[in-house]
């Protein structure tokens, strides 16, 4: 004599009935969620903020070479440098930095790039800008202000022996106001400011 078991009893017809509206709303959530919202989602953002939805990159002679939403590390001194950053612009880890205002090790990184930006670019540490030695909340912070860039154009301008005040002009054609023109506040996208400066270069020379 066969046993049944609980794997092989059939259902009964009111378990059934259950099961059929459990199952239909898993069928309505997926295809609500998982396609029509996403679907909706994607085709607005390409409508309303193509360049952002797309990742904001740049090409240059038909190459990839960034984002303007993601920033890169200048270290040469023939380019403007954006912001600090505790991960090294390293998009896989982007964060902050964990360590508190009263930590030590904070401290004595903030007083390191005082003195370093303070004496790089011939200027008191107090005229040195807060954005430029503390590192931004992402750790890839594209941006920076106005007045930091053009703080940095007598350094540019010797080091690529171009007149400051084409550097100057430079900095003005890049500067993006607030968004709206009321939210955040003028910024640089150091990336762009640096492409644009290579080919100020190269029509110079």
């Amino acid at each position: 004599m066969k046993m049944n078991t609980l794997e092989n009893l059939p259902l009964s017809t009111e378990a059934q009935s259950m099961l059929r509206p459990g199952m239909g709303l898993v069928l309505v959530g997926f295809l609500i969620a998982g396609l029509l919202y996403t679907t909706a989602s994607v085709s607005i953002a390409q409508l309303i903020f193509p360049t952002q939805a797309n990742g904001g990159l740049i090409e240059l002679n038909g190459t990839i070479v960034g984002s303007r939403l993601v920033g890169q590390s200048f270290s040469s001194e023939q380019y403007f440098h954006g912001r600090a950053s505790a991960v090294s612009y390293n998009v896989d880890a982007m964060a902050g930095s964990n360590l508190a205002i009263s930590n030590p090790e904070l401290q004595k990184q903030i007083r390191e790039r005082t003195v370093q930006f303070a004496h790089r670019h011939h200027i008191s540490e107090q005229q040195v800008p807060n954005e430029m030695i503390t590192a931004s909340g992402s750790g890839i912070d594209p941006d920076i202000s106005p007045e930091s860039a053009l703080l940095q154009v007598k350094r540019v301008a010797g080091q690529r022996h171009l007149a400051e005040q084409q550097l100057r002009d430079l900095v003005q054609q890049q500067i993006q106001p607030p968004q709206f023109g009321v939210y955040g506040q003028a910024r640089v996208n150091v990336l762009q400011l640096n492409l644009a400066l290579e080919q100020l270069s190269s029509t110079s020379r």
